[in-house]
């Protein structure tokens, strides 16, 4: 007779900001260490980076006082980064950027790396999740 197979739970770590542009660097770190071996990383980095950049962009979480909160979860076959703001008037939406345009493109982005990617929320407060699918030695 065979042991049984234990799968390992997932794992998951959360962690507030303050909401200025420089936190996006403290967040890539943070994400960076946690996944630390992933061999996707770049890609999830990326992402983090361009859903705090939206937060504090386009949201109440950029504003005096403002904050963000990272949610990252790892198991079962894949990782989910996700930022928590504090709303905005606008949607998150993919879109096509002009091609001289400086900006306007992480959505774009985070739909063509991510396997997938969502939201959910109002003005008062949304989450944006961007999800990668695969495994990693532990």
């Amino acid at each position: 007779m065979s042991p049984p197979v234990v799968e390992a739970a997932p794992l998951y770590w959360r962690r507030s900001f303050p909401g200025g542009a420089m936190q996006a660097r403290a967040v890539r770190r943070f994400v960076a260490c946690l996944l630390d071996g992933c061999p996707f990383l770049d890609d999830v980095l990326l992402a983090t980076d361009e859903l705090v950049v939206n937060a504090v962009r386009h949201t109440k979480s950029g504003q005096a006082g403002g904050s963000f909160t990272v949610e990252v979860l790892c198991g079962g076959g894949g990782v989910a980064v996700s930022v928590a703001d504090q709303g905005g008037p606008d949607e998150p939406v993919a879109r096509d950027a002009d091609p001289l345009a400086e900006s306007g493109r992480g959505l774009r982005t985070i739909s063509l790396t991510a396997t997938s990617w969502g939201w959910h929320g109002n003005s008062s407060g949304r989450t944006v999740t961007a999800v990668f699918a695969g495994e990693w030695p532990a």
